[in-house]
């Protein structure tokens, strides 16, 4: 099955070694995003709510160059550097989801990316 490259400008470019997403079949593989602007790739902002606020936007701006939607997620990985976020990740994410939901991990890690408080990462399946 052959891969394909997904990007948007409406996004941060990448970083790194990696590509925004890539495409096998009907599953998109989402890399990591954190809180930069699309536009000056710098940090929103200090603010953890404008942080959350930043990187989901991100993500829904890759779903969509990908042919789908941040509700086609199957899975969202979510790193925080403080995990006493977490209420405020479920009240932003409850903007851009609707049930069914998911499924999720929430994962405390020491350090991120350019200084980031969150990151995601998750995996699509675009409807047939």
């Amino acid at each position: 099955m052959a891969k394909s490259v997904i990007h948007t400008d409406k996004a941060p470019q990448a970083i790194g070694t990696y590509s925004q997403a890539v495409k096998s079949g009907h599953t998109v593989y989402l890399s990591g995003q954190i809180p930069l602007s699309p536009e000056t790739m710098e940090m929103v902002s200090d603010d953890f709510s404008e942080q959350a606020q930043q990187v989901f936007k991100n993500v829904q701006a890759v779903c969509e160059a990908a042919g789908g939607s941040i509700n086609d997620l199957a899975k969202v990985n979510i790193y925080l550097t403080d995990l006493s976020h977490f209420a405020t990740v479920n009240d932003i994410m409850s903007q851009y989801f609707r049930k069914p939901y998911p499924a999720r991990a929430a994962i405390g890690v020491a350090s991120l990316p350019k200084g980031a408080q969150i990151e995601i990462d998750g995996i699509m399946e675009l409807p047939e």
